[in-house]
């Protein structure tokens, strides 16, 4: 992997989401000017968030997509430039798990944080979407208990997202975070699971985290250290 510097930007953290903090003060228009890549959620959790090219899409919990206002805010986000570094070919079926393990032998090491862009065509998507929350918000692990799960079949697509290194427990998602978007831009949602029938891996790797924490009353209460934080975070986000 090239040794540069490459830079990603985050809005506030993992443990506020599983928290309950579903309300930010960041704008999708301020986090575009960061970068042209990335995922995340937006208030109230209303839809996961997919960065895809500069545009920022919403994925609702019944499978659907729209672009996102630029006056839309939002609770968590990560976000980078995506310049592939690396890319392998995929041509045969191969599962996520098989995916997981041609990156980790492809990066050099385990101790940054990479952008993976994953485009092709699938032969399925298994995908989740909570549904947005009304106040008082519960916490992340009751608020997924309603998410819709959906599956895609046969179709040309991309899954999108970062792998973050164990070491950020509490500030990113541990492991792998991806989201998926058709290439007719009308389909999408949280990434379970997968089967690609063939495609590309583009890796990105980012060295430089900017950290940037909302200033509202629901993040300076939040318990963002709780004692069973790794159990909570496999519990939303690391189902398959």
């Amino acid at each position: 992997m090239p040794h540069v510097r490459h830079r990603v930007f985050q809005a506030s953290t993992m443990s506020a989401l599983l928290d309950g903090v579903y309300d930010g003060d960041l704008s999708v228009g301020e986090l575009l000017e960061q970068g042209d890549f990335g995922l995340g959620t937006f208030n109230a959790l209303d839809g996961e968030m997919l960065v895809l090219d500069g545009v920022c899409w919403r994925l609702q919990a019944d499978g659907t997509v729209s672009a996102a206002a630029p006056d839309a805010l939002t609770p968590f986000a990560v976000i980078t430039r995506f310049e592939a570094q690396q890319s392998i070919r995929v041509p045969a079926p191969t599962s996520r798990a098989e995916v997981v393990a041609a990156i980790n032998a492809a990066v050099s090491s385990q101790n940054y944080l990479f952008a993976v862009k994953v485009s092709g065509r699938f032969e399925w998507v298994r995908t989740r979407t909570v549904r947005r929350q009304e106040k008082p918000y519960v916490a992340l692990r009751e608020a997924v208990k309603d998410e819709a799960e959906l599956e895609f079949r046969d179709l040309d697509g991309t899954v999108a997202g970062f792998r973050t290194p164990l070491y950020e427990r509490g500030i990113g998602v541990p492991g792998g975070h991806v989201h998926f978007i058709d290439d007719e831009l009308k389909q999408g949602g949280h990434v379970l699971d997968f089967s690609i029938a063939s495609g590309v891996i583009e890796i990105c790797q980012g060295t430089d985290l900017e950290l940037r924490l909302p200033l509202t009353g629901a993040f300076e209460r939040a318990d963002l250290d709780p004692g069973d934080l790794d159990a909570q975070v496999e519990e939303t986000e690391n189902r398959h």
